[in-house]
């Protein structure tokens, strides 16, 4: 017989404070991410947005949409009057009656609360010039249907502008910055009349660069401006200008200006301590002015779009373009912040029919620009713009998608749904390993 002994209960490693609150903390994030799951009191479950791995969202044609349009001039109050076309009486209302359709897909169409819930609790920041602020705009006009916001701006100009829309905690705000650099008018006249420029090519514009590590996500964009006569600085220096017609100043030509103030924004950004948002690079919006420039007569009176194979895209414009194509891939190889082209130039380009033209103010105003054919109706083709930025918000989260990739790579792969991102959500397996681990 094996000797008997007596039974002793097995030795209890006692919970030290400092333990019993690692193991509440432990809890506490399960819990939250149990409750984000499954538990927020949302009335519709929203699934990922995905798109088929041949749909180039940059490519396409306008199509016929009898539903649109989604808002008018009298369900929307954020319309600037130099886009309310409705309000001045433009009469033909068919330019409203398209949707842009890429090639190899149908888009979903906007869902403004689906983008409310995209973004809940978050910040959009929109930098730029005056067509940034269209977007903005067009985004508010989209969003009116749910949601009035509340002007949580510091002041009345129209170019600084913060919006809050309290049901959803979601912040929407406007930084004017038509050059993305530092930049000082230092002559009202200039060679042309319309100004003249000192740009600090290699220095970032502080107003937006300073307040950007608030934000969730960025819409930046740039073009427009860079036409007008300007001196360049690099390094406190005078390196250049643009038509400046200034003796031994050597002129490099607006092109070398957009290039290098083009690169400083995006190397500024690349280089923000702390900045976990994402940034999204729109492209060039082309005008549309014929018969003249924008001074001297030019217009814009077509009545329909164009189709693809009826227009291309001009000097200036492709070489603006180009410039932002290059400089966004080396941006995005960098590494520094998740970046995404939000390309609607070519969409833009056909659209000739959708400008205010003569409708953006009353027939006997006295206005800088008699015929708009820069900025864009609302409502109108640049709601798509908008259209394309939720359908980019609500890709699959956390996941690769077809961004683990160069766009014509060809890979096993192309849209990864199983993998992570890096930095991403699988971050927190190991918060959680490094709890356990700490028990």
């Amino acid at each position: 017989m094996k000797p008997s002994y007596p039974v002793k209960p097995p030795l209890r490693r006692q919970q030290s404070g400092h333990g019993v609150g690692k193991v509440v903390l432990l809890s506490a994030v399960v819990l939250v991410l149990l409750v984000k799951i499954f538990l927020l009191p949302y009335t519709r479950r929203y699934p990922p947005i995905g798109l088929p791995e041949n749909c180039d969202l940059s490519k396409g044609e306008w199509v016929r949409d009898p539903d649109a349009p989604y808002y008018t001039n009298k369900t929307c109050f954020t319309i600037q009057e130099h886009q309310n076309c409705m309000k001045y009486g433009r009469p033909d209302l068919d330019f409203l009656k398209w949707r842009w359709q890429p090639e190899g897909c149908d888009l979903p169409r906007f869902d403004a609360a689906w983008f409310l819930h995209l973004v809940r609790g978050k910040s959009l920041a929109f930098v730029g010039d005056s067509l940034a602020r269209n977007q903005m705009q067009s985004l508010m006009c989209l969003l009116s249907g749910v949601e009035r916001p509340q002007d949580m701006s510091d002041s009345k100009d129209d170019n600084f502008k913060r919006m809050f829309y309290p049901t959803y905690r979601v912040t929407i705000s406007i930084f004017w910055s038509p050059f993305l650099v530092k930049a000082q008018l230092a002559d009202t006249d200039g060679p042309n009349h319309t100004g003249l420029w000192n740009l600090y090519l290699d220095e970032v514009d502080e107003k937006w660069a300073s307040q950007l590590h608030k934000f969730d996500y960025v819409i930046i964009s740039d073009g427009n401006w860079f036409t007008r006569p300007s001196l360049f600085y690099e390094q406190k220096k005078l390196v250049g200008c643009h038509y400046c017609l200034i003796e031994n100043v050597t002129d490099l030509t607006l092109h070398y200006s957009h290039r290098m103030a083009f690169r400083t924004a995006l190397r500024a950004i690349n280089g923000l301590a702390g900045f976990k948002g994402k940034v999204f690079v729109r492209s060039i919006s082309p005008s549309h002015f014929e018969n003249g420039e924008w001074n001297k007569g030019g217009n814009c009176k077509r009545k329909r779009p164009y189709r693809s194979n009826e227009t291309t895209l001009e000097s200036l414009d492709r070489e603006f373009y180009e410039q932002q194509l290059e400089e966004f891939r080396q941006a995005e190889r960098e590494q520094g912040v998740r970046m995404r082209l939000l390309d609607t130039t070519q969409a833009m380009l056909l659209r000739p029919d959708g400008h205010p033209s003569r409708y953006g103010h009353s027939i006997h105003e006295s206005v800088a620009m008699y015929n708009d054919c820069v900025h864009w109706c609302l409502p109108g083709p640049i709601d798509m713009w908008n259209q394309l930025l939720f359908l980019m918000l609500g890709e699959p989260d956390g996941h690769p998608s077809r961004y683990g990739h160069w766009a014509h790579e060809n890979v096993t792969l192309y849209n990864d749904c199983v993998h992570w991102c890096l930095p991403g959500p699988i971050d927190m397996w190991n918060t959680l390993l490094f709890l356990m681990l700490g028990e």
